[in-house]
């Protein structure tokens, strides 16, 4: 079954609206366990705009599924992720004034500088995820730069999706198809929901984990957080 990890981010982004600490965010993250999510995912970026430095720490000892840490592989974030240890760190290309991801790793070109974090990371006994496009060169290369897994960028697919299930698929399980063939576990994420993640499943259904953030918590609006993380948790069967 693919696991569900829930990322905070949109939370953190209520609270820091008003300042204060209202909603908490490691009570969030703790109630989303509760409520049968399988990990917590943040991704702090360098204007902590959302999830702060200091809220990966907080969330540290109360994260007791698995806790995946995205982000940009600056001096900063790896000085704090080797501090923290999480489950996963997922690496990701954004740059600092960036929204929200848009792209994977060009990993030919940056595979110097991914071996070398990779590394680091794999001595820190953290297991890392590259954040790629479905293209079967980047899957190949991030092979052999060393990372336990990949992450597939999911957003053409879920932009696709209504105008042709299959055709908006196809890269998708050619790209986690040859992840497999070359002993890379599959993460996806971006833009996944309540409408296609079902069949995203069912097409790679040996995908370990997807991590979805914006539309779980705006559905959340609708639904409340328990009754959401147990919608999207069913999809994943």
């Amino acid at each position: 079954m693919t696991k569900l990890s829930v990322n905070i981010n949109k939370i953190a982004t209520i609270r820091n609206a008003r300042g204060g600490n209202v909603p908490n965010v490691v009570k969030a993250a703790q109630d989303i366990q509760a409520f049968g999510a399988d990990g917590i995912t943040v991704h702090p970026r360098p204007d902590e705009r959302h999830i702060r430095y200091a809220d990966v720490v907080d969330l540290r000892p109360v994260v007791t599924t698995e806790f995946n840490i995205e982000g940009y592989p600056s001096d900063k974030f790896m000085e704090l992720v080797i501090s923290v240890k999480p489950t996963q760190v997922t690496l990701v290309p954004d740059a600092p004034d960036a929204i929200t991801s848009n792209a994977g790793w060009d990993t030919v070109r940056h595979f110097d500088f991914l071996q070398d974090i990779v590394g680091r990371l794999s001595e820190a006994g953290i297991r890392t995820s590259i954040f790629v496009d479905p293209d079967k060169t980047m899957v190949e290369q991030a092979a052999k730069i060393g990372a336990d897994r990949i992450e597939l960028y999911t957003e053409p697919y879920a932009a696709n999706y209504a105008a042709n299930h299959e055709k908006a698929i196809a890269p998708f399980v050619e790209a986690a198809n040859e992840a497999k063939k070359l002993g890379l576990s599959v993460n996806a994420g971006h833009d996944l929901n309540l409408e296609n993640l079902g069949f995203f499943c069912e097409k790679i259904p040996f995908v370990k984990e997807v991590s979805i953030g914006h539309h779980l918590i705006s559905d959340a609006l609708y639904f409340g957080l328990e009754e959401t993380v147990k919608r999207y948790k069913a999809l994943c069967k």
